[in-house]
């Protein structure tokens, strides 16, 4: 099987914060407050925030009183995530590295893969991330794993979307694979006159098989809710998966 196109150097850096920073952060808050409530963290908690991105989670978790390490392999997006923690007042420690070689065994209460920071890898990486993940959690902890419900994206599929930003712009053409389960990006990025074109590719899941996927990864419940923390629909949007060990 071909291995998927993806560079988190490309796809992952200072023209991603650009256009989708300020947006997400008007929403990490309130994203932060659902992950809280679903994965019923108390204060004192160890949290890992993987594929911690620019901290937006992280910071929230750690001002509502868990203790956050949040891991990322992107240089620039810690820079930022320990700055915005500082102008914050909150501590979080942030790890540079890669979520399939987790150098932690039992030390997390609880895990959180918010807004698609799975499935970037071949299925036989993904699986074995879940492996690690697992792993790092104590004995009764819990995995929270955010991203597109595939059940209901694929009646509506665009296969070419635009964002813009005055006279910048994110141009990105997808496909989905259905043998594979993948959605596969092609996107050029066009800001202050220059241009990138790069390839990224995502695993897609209805539930029923990301469910499985945990189960054979070792975790025994699983549940499932849309983007509003509800009982997960055909009609959500977002789905959330909690995972407990």
């Amino acid at each position: 099987m071909t291995t998927p196109r993806f560079d988190t150097e490309d796809v992952f850096d200072e023209d991603y914060l650009y256009f989708f920073a300020e947006a997400l952060e008007e929403r990490a808050l309130a994203d932060a407050e659902l992950i809280w409530r679903l994965l019923d963290i108390e204060p004192g908690m160890e949290v890992l925030d993987l594929a911690c991105g620019h901290g937006r989670i992280a910071n929230q978790l750690a001002g509502l009183g868990a203790r956050v390490t949040g891991l990322d392999p992107t240089a620039v997006f810690l820079e930022r995530a320990r700055s915005d923690a500082a102008a914050l007042g909150v501590e979080v420690e942030y790890v540079e590295g890669d979520m399939r070689e987790l150098p932690w065994e039992e030390s997390f209460d609880r895990v959180v893969s918010w807004f698609t920071s799975f499935g970037y890898f071949d299925d036989e990486t993904n699986r074995a991330v879940l492996g690690g993940i697992h792993a790092a959690l104590r004995p009764g902890g819990a995995l929270l794993i955010e991203c597109n419900n595939l059940a209901e994206l694929l009646p509506r599929w665009l296969p070419s979307t635009v964002l813009e930003k005055g006279d910048d712009m994110v141009v990105d053409h997808h496909v989905f694979e259905p043998v594979t389960g993948r959605a596969d990006t092609e996107r050029t990025v066009v800001r202050d006159g220059r241009t990138r074109r790069f390839a990224m590719s995502v695993r897609m899941f209805v539930a029923a098989e990301l469910g499985d996927w945990l189960r054979e990864a070792g975790f025994d419940e699983v549940r499932f809710y849309d983007g509003a923390g509800e009982p997960l629909t055909a009609e959500g949007r977002r789905m959330i998966a909690v995972a407990t060990r």
